[in-house]
């Protein structure tokens, strides 16, 4: 592809991903929904704007923007936010994950989907949109029990989420293409390999980043680490997801020198979020999304089952008030960037799956992200009102 038109597409759609993010930062519409929407209208079920070449895009900037999500996500198992946390939001975040992807993946495999892919569809139902759920905690301006429990469930619900996905993937990846013995072996290989890398890289991180300039990284600091993760966990065929978790967690659990560890890679990432979020809406294939039928209503219907279903067993579990228990599923709904970054990490490994992972991934993401907040209000409202 010639350099202007790299240079022109690049341009566009940086201009494009702000004016959706102006909007949405001045309206009650979400933003990632707004940049999904744009995608679509540029993309092959709009105006099919975009070079083909561009769709090379995808994979790059899959693993550099979900690397810096997982990086950040890391930043969660602080051994004081943990603590914090406490028992109750642990065990319900956990039973979320759990119980949606069995829900789902289950559902989907009695429909009649294959189980390799029903299970990845599984493993992305889990994720959630944190931004999204603590908007409108942040706006209800209710405090106590239930809203601090749910911004503590949110806050461990993705890092979990994509430690379900690393291990159902590998698993998927071993039911599709090997055998018992092989599959169990590759998953060990890509979650230990993940883990293993995490450490490696954040120790030295931990230690040598922030020193510089006292306090926390500089920005080069901060892109050589995310950027030397995502090659290394490409180069090992590794799960990048996990190295970047784990090295996150080991940053900021032992790099004492640190005001704020993260910093600089919160400033950074949206622009590649932005284009990441373009490009997804860009391979959206929206009439095939009407195509799915059952397989697409089953998902939705199963998501909000598993998530309700899950959130109620953890509640009871984690010894959360009676009162709130039917509340947290509900007000948990909204999905967004990781669960369309799972999905093209899903389709690049499913080939054959590809187009109707990632259309349904997609297309439920705008649903969920449209009536998802407005339900995590309601659930605060019933919460608060049932104390």
């Amino acid at each position: 592809m010639a350099q202007h038109i790299v240079f022109l597409t690049l341009g566009a759609l940086f201009i494009a991903g702000l004016a959706a993010d102006t909007l949405g930062r001045r309206t009650r519409l979400p933003r990632v929904t707004l940049l999904l929407a744009c995608g679509v209208v540029v993309g092959r079920s709009g105006l099919d704007l975009l070079p083909a070449e561009v769709q090379g895009w995808y994979e790059l900037l899959t693993v550099l923007a979900l690397t810096m999500v997982a990086f950040l996500l890391g930043g969660v198992f602080r051994r004081g936010t943990l603590t914090q946390y406490g028992r109750e939001i642990l065990v319900i975040s956990l039973c979320i994950v759990g119980g949606t992807v069995a829900v789902v993946a289950g559902g989907l495999w009695l429909l009649g989907l294959p189980l390799a892919p029903a299970l990845m569809l599984g493993a992305i139902a889990a994720a959630t949109d944190p931004a999204a759920v603590e908007d409108v905690v942040h706006e209800s301006g209710r405090k106590g029990g239930f809203p601090d429990k749910l911004k503590g469930i949110v806050a461990v619900d993705d890092a979990w989420g994509i430690i379900a996905f690393s291990v159902v993937l590998a698993v998927a990846a071993g039911i599709a293409g090997e055998g018992g013995s092989a599959a169990l072996g590759h998953a060990v290989r890509e979650l230990g390999g993940g883990i293993a890398l995490g450490v490696a890289m954040g120790l030295p991180a931990a230690y040598l980043t922030g020193r510089l300039r006292r306090g926390e990284p500089m920005q080069s600091e901060a892109l050589g680490v995310v950027f030397l993760i995502a090659g290394f966990a490409e180069w090992f065929e590794v799960s990048f997801l996990v190295a970047g978790m784990v090295a996150g967690a080991v940053v900021v659990n032992f790099a004492r020198h640190h005001d704020r560890p993260f910093h600089e890679i919160e400033h950074i990432r949206w622009p590649f979020m932005m284009l990441f979020f373009l490009l997804a809406g860009a391979s959206l294939q929206a009439g095939r999304f009407v195509e799915l039928g059952v397989i697409g209503a089953g998902y939705v219907v199963l998501r909000v089952v598993g998530r309700i279903a899950g959130s109620w067993i953890g509640a009871g579990l984690g010894g959360a008030p009676a009162a709130e228990r039917p509340w947290f599923g509900v007000g948990l709904l909204p999905q967004a960037g990781v669960a369309v970054g799972m999905a093209l990490v899903a389709a690049g490994h499913f080939p054959d799956y590809s187009g109707m992972i990632l259309t349904l991934t997609i297309g439920t993401t705008v649903a969920f992200e449209l009536v998802g907040p407005p339900l995590t209000q309601w659930a605060l409202n019933r919460a608060q009102r049932s104390d």
